[in-house]
């Protein structure tokens, strides 16, 4: 029987095989795709490969390459997934030629194969990845946009603020000898203090430690007659022990008949939040280009390369430490491409597909998931489940992968047969439910916790970096929030704190 016979006879058999390998092998995604799409999809894929094969006919991959591609991007695959499943038409068929042919003939049809596949694979990777950076490139220029936007509109509300403050909420205070005595009702409520408790106090009482040098010699200088700013920023002190950064506006009068300093002084908490938001908005815009640039150039040779290695891997003979070799090179090109993903997931902004579920039981699938990590060191895991948590509106694998890379934090922090806990609990009268990770790892030097979260910032020598940022954007998109802090008297814990704002 020749190749096109074969192909006929197998048609329906092959393409039964390739669906359910698909639906149960591949990745998730493909198990969430109705057996009746697989169904089309594979028969399309079977009959123009198999043109391709028989014929040299490659009009039909062509075709099928942009049919497909449009849609597994639209439902987020990923290059590999849709690689791997191009990959089963050769792992169902093989079998069958060697059933089927003699030597040569087998030989023959095997280079056939390999060909069509290299092309295919090859074709559907290059228009894969320029649909995919088209969509990144115009997600960049939105992006810029939206700064563009934001920016004119933190502008707009510091001018609209700077005016509201002048005119309202200014605090004037006057400073005779180092003592207050006058101050007007603004003044007070900035310190949170009534006015009976400021006049007559010295005014380094409302100045935060920190910024008191600086202010006393501004002072000092002022009554000797030199040469001061008349506008400086400083932190005040609250009554209740908070500092907050403050504008600080003075000039030297005449009160009561002697020399005495008058003060305007403003919070500006608000205008320094605006500036930091204007600056992390830029630097992410420019994080956005990079990484476009970096996946343009990056991913077309990286998946090239690891086609080919896993194409000579199927087909050469490789034993002892050449084989070991290839599988360390395999190992290395997926590292990288997990790296190049975790950048694109952060340049890319989120988009949360709610579902409502549990986050019990979200955990326990991120501990399925890292099993055989935690099995390779011998970590014992300690759950203290609050099983009457409400049910939440969440991404499901946004929130499973955040929890998965505070995870994998602990797990390469901790010795062997460490210990990993994992709470549940509801707080604040039930408004909030916090996940709290603790480890006996070795921890996080206490000057490198203010920076933890931050992009690029690792510890790790094969670290990039982001692992721990994408958990806080994806939690804070869940309008949550994140924080670690030391455990004693070793390790770190992770707190999770998510508000139960669609609770069932």
């Amino acid at each position: 029987m020749d190749l096109k016979g074969i192909l006929k006879k197998y048609r329906e058999q092959v393409i039964d095989d390739w669906i359910i390998q698909l639906h149960n092998n591949v990745s998730k995604r493909y198990r969430e795709r109705p057996l009746e799409e697989l169904k089309v999809t594979v028969s399309r894929a079977f009959d123009a490969s198999s043109a391709a094969v028989v014929e040299n006919d490659l009009s039909k991959i062509n075709e099928h390459i942009h049919w497909i591609t449009k849609i597994r991007l639209e439902g987020g695959f990923a290059l590999s997934e849709v690689q791997n499943a191009y990959e089963l038409y050769r792992v169902i068929l093989v079998p069958l030629l060697i059933k089927e042919l003699d030597d040569v003939a087998l030989k023959n049809a095997i280079e056939r194969l390999n060909t069509c596949l290299f092309y295919t694979i090859t074709r559907f990777s290059d228009y894969f990845q320029s649909l995919h950076e088209k969509q990144i490139k115009e997600h960049a220029q939105n992006l810029e946009i939206e700064i563009e936007k934001r920016t004119k509109e933190l502008v707009e509300s510091e001018a609209k603020y700077r005016v509201l403050v002048e005119d309202i909420n200014d605090g004037y205070f006057v400073n005779q000898d180092g003592i207050i005595v006058f101050a007007n009702k603004a003044f007070c409520d900035l310190h949170g203090y009534n006015t009976d408790e400021v006049i007559g106090r010295p005014y380094s009482d409302f100045v935060a430690p920190k910024s008191l040098p600086m202010v006393k010699k501004l002072y000092e200088r002022r009554l000797e007659g030199k040469d001061s700013k008349d506008l400086y920023m400083y932190m005040r002190r609250h009554k209740d022990g908070n500092i907050f950064p403050t504008e600080n506006k003075v000039k030297g009068i005449i009160y009561r008949g002697n020399f005495a300093v008058a003060g305007i002084c403003r919070d500006i908490t608000e205008r320094m939040e605006a500036e930091r938001r204007i600056r992390e908005s830029e630097r992410l815009a420019n994080v956005g280009k990079l990484t476009t640039s970096l996946a343009h150039e990056i991913r077309n040779p990286l998946s090239s390369v690891k086609m080919n290695i896993q194409i000579i891997t199927k087909n050469t003979d490789f034993r002892g430490n050449d084989k070991r070799r290839m599988e360390i090179i395999i190992q290395e090109l997926s590292r990288l491409e997990r790296i190049l993903d975790e950048m694109l997931d952060f340049a890319k902004p989120i988009k949360l597909n709610l579902v409502i579920t549990s986050i019990n039981q979200i955990i326990n699938s991120c501990l399925d998931v890292l099993d055989v990590k935690f099995k390779e060191k011998a970590i014992r895991i300690k759950k203290r489940y609050t099983t009457t948590l409400p049910l939440m509106s969440m991404d499901y694998e946004r929130m499973e992968q955040a929890i998965i890379n505070i995870l994998i934090n602990s797990i390469e922090a901790l010795p062997k047969k460490g210990i990993l806990e994992i709470e549940t609990k509801l707080t604040s009268q039930g408004r909030n439910i916090k996940v709290i990770i603790s480890d006996n790892g070795s921890g996080i030097p206490q000057e490198n916790i203010p920076y933890i979260f931050d992009p690029f910032f690792s510890m790790k020598k094969k670290g990039t970096g982001l692992g721990l940022t994408n958990a806080k954007r994806i939690i804070e998109a869940h309008r949550g929030s994140v924080d670690v802090k030391l455990r004693k008297p070793n390790g770190v814990v992770f707190t999770i704190t998510l508000p139960c704002i669609d609770g069932a």
